[in-house]
């Protein structure tokens, strides 16, 4: 039996589709309780009850592997990266007195306890709590992960497809090497049984320059669009004055910064097979076809 944390969301959800597709038994912890459930009873769903360890001890008993994918995109309603270390640490303690016997866990790519930028920082603190845990680990660092349920990609295309001019913050020369969720999901499993201290990123085979990105998905769409060059400063602005009619946070200095250091790029070779353009050609008839809201799927969700 295994443990994955946000089964019933993006990353979560394909792990868990992994293992139960090699006949493992899965529980999730999740924030939501009432979200829909994709696997119906073959998924039990427990809190994430970081406010009571007793009982996320429970929900973790019996477990072979936990898979654990909890972080927060940006600080928001109450949540901060502070108190997101904090249930972090709460989760790995639970894991060791529940006995669970392996922990993967999904970090991002050139992540560093020196990094200015305060989500790279904290998702490099979140291994230090893991190495400190005592738990056998192993690490699993994506590049820009991709897939149908994905935001950011998901809301480029919709750009795209709303406006004839799209922004590019600065030169749009930084690269990004986007990685497949499914084929995440399917190194993250294989971790599993690597040695315990294993740290790999996960890549995929194509190497773009955003500005290229951004072409290769208007050539896809069937969209032609004019490139407008934009300052960083300048365009975090205009996305947060869209976000306010939006009641979403589009895109944070924090991540901005991070895509324009090429952070999410990896010195090792690629390791996942399916490519971002092929993916795009198979899927660009739904992909972009509506905005989607990080607020509204991650911190303010209700049942219809």
């Amino acid at each position: 039996m295994d443990v994955v944390t946000g089964a019933f969301g993006y990353i979560g959800k394909y792990i868990a589709k992994a293992l139960l597709g090699r006949g493992r038994e899965v529980r999730t912890i999740t924030t939501h309780l009432n979200k829909p459930n994709p696997f119906g009873p073959a998924v039990q769903a427990f809190s994430y009850s970081f406010d009571d360890p007793h009982r996320l001890t429970q929900a973790l008993e019996g477990a072979d592997t936990l898979y654990n994918t909890y972080w927060i995109r940006f600080p928001f309603d109450g949540q901060t990266y502070e108190s997101a270390l904090t249930n972090t640490r709460t989760l790995f303690q639970c894991a060791r007195e529940a006995k669970v016997k392996r922990i993967v866990h999904i970090g991002v790519t050139q992540a560093s306890v020196n990094s200015p930028l305060p989500y790279y920082r904290g998702k490099a603190l979140q291994e230090v709590m893991l190495r400190e845990s005592g738990v056998p680990s192993s690490i699993v660092r994506p590049t820009l992960v991709f897939g149908k349920e994905d935001i950011l990609v998901n809301n480029i295309a919709w750009v795209i497809r709303t406006c004839p001019v799209f922004p590019i913050f600065g030169s749009g020369l930084y690269r990004v090497q986007p990685v497949f969720v499914e084929d995440l999901a399917e190194i993250a499993v294989q971790q599993s049984t690597a040695s315990p201290g294993t740290t790999v990123d996960a890549i995929g085979p194509e190497t773009f320059t955003f500005e290229q990105l951004v072409r290769v998905m208007a050539d896809k769409l069937g969209r032609k669009i004019k490139i407008l060059r934009v300052p960083p400063a300048i365009g975090i602005f205009c996305g947060q004055v869209l976000g306010l009619f939006l009641r979403d946070v589009l895109l944070t200095r924090n991540e901005l910064e991070g895509l324009m250091s090429e952070l999410l790029t990896s010195p090792q070779p690629p390791n996942a097979p399916t490519r971002f353009s092929d993916w795009l050609k198979e899927n660009n008839s739904t992909v972009g076809r509506h905005y989607s809201s990080e607020v509204a799927r991650h911190f303010r969700w209700s049942a219809p």
